[in-house]
Order: C-alpha cells, then sequence, then structure tokens
C-alpha cells in the first residue's frame, strides 16, 4: 500500500485541528505553517474534506477551518476515502469489479483481503485518538491466530 501526499497532509492537518483545546478555527495558512504543507495544495484538501463533512470552513475575522464533526467519530479510513477515493482499487475499480482468466483468479481474493486488513486498522482509529497522541496497540486490530 502507498500513503499519497494529500492523505498524509490531510490527516496532518486534521490533526492539529483536533489537537486544539479551544476548537476554534485555524487558518489554513497557519495549518500549512505548523505541519509544513504547501497552502496551494492544503486548500485543495481542505476542499475534499469539506465536500465529505469532516471540516467546516468559517468566514469572518475569527474564520477558518475547524472540524465538521467531532474528532472521534471521523477515522482514518474516512479521510482517506475523503481526499484519495476507495482504500483499494485494481486500475480503478473495486476489488469485485476486476476479473482474471483462470490462473489469476485468485487475485481478486488478494485485493478483497488486503482491503479488509486496511479496514480493521483505518476504520477502528480516529483523528481524535491521533490528536491524544494514541495510536493503534499491536491487539486492536490482530485477527485470533490459530
Amino acid at each position: 500500500m502507498r500513503v499519497s501526499a494529500k492523505s498524509d497532509y490531510a490527516l496532518r492537518a486534521l490533526i492539529e485541528m483536533a489537537g486544539r483545546a479551544d476548537g476554534k478555527a485555524v487558518s489554513a495558512e497557519e495549518l500549512g505553517r505548523l505541519q509544513e504543507i504547501p497552502h496551494g495544495f492544503l486548500q485543495a484538501i481542505l476542499a475534499d474534506l469539506r465536500r465529505s463533512g469532516v471540516v467546516m470552513s468559517q468566514r469572518g475575522q475569527s474564520g477558518g477551518w475547524r472540524m465538521g464533526r467531532p474528532a472521534i467519530e471521523v477515522s482514518v479510513a474516512d479521510v482517506i476515502r475523503a481526499v484519495d477515493g476507495p482504500l483499494v482499487s485494481v486500475y480503478g475499480l473495486r476489488p469485485e469489479a476486476v476479473s482474471y482468466n483462470d490462473s489469476a483468479d485468485v487475485l481478486q481474493h488478494v485485493w478483497i483481503a488486503a482491503r479488509r486488513s486496511l479496514r480493521e486498522v483505518f476504520e477502528q482509529v480516529s483523528i481524535q485518538q491521533l490528536a491524544d497522541g494514541s495510536s493503534p496497540s499491536a491487539s486492536c486490530c490482530r485477527r485470533s491466530r490459530r
């Protein structure tokens, strides 16, 4: 799996927003400066996050960006999907939509299993947990082994 700069920047900006004790809006300029994110790129990312309801913009003197819903309700998976689309795609298709000849058909099962594994981690980790400095424990997402 490859994490895009877009997803990484989006997560860093959201951690910054969620970590503010006062809950006040923060400007894109400040977010970019604090997290070393290029301003133009950050503006496009914030627009994607706004369209998905993850953040909201506030106009005026104390304007800027803030969480659109509680950070505890926003998962890493929500953010990745908002800025990059599906967690796993093959040639731009969902794993179930890919077809192979008989000898390579097993690959479809690999892509589906990969997506399931990513979901096990990404859907359980919230922006609030990241802002609080929590990371997924080794056991949070591990299936029992036989």
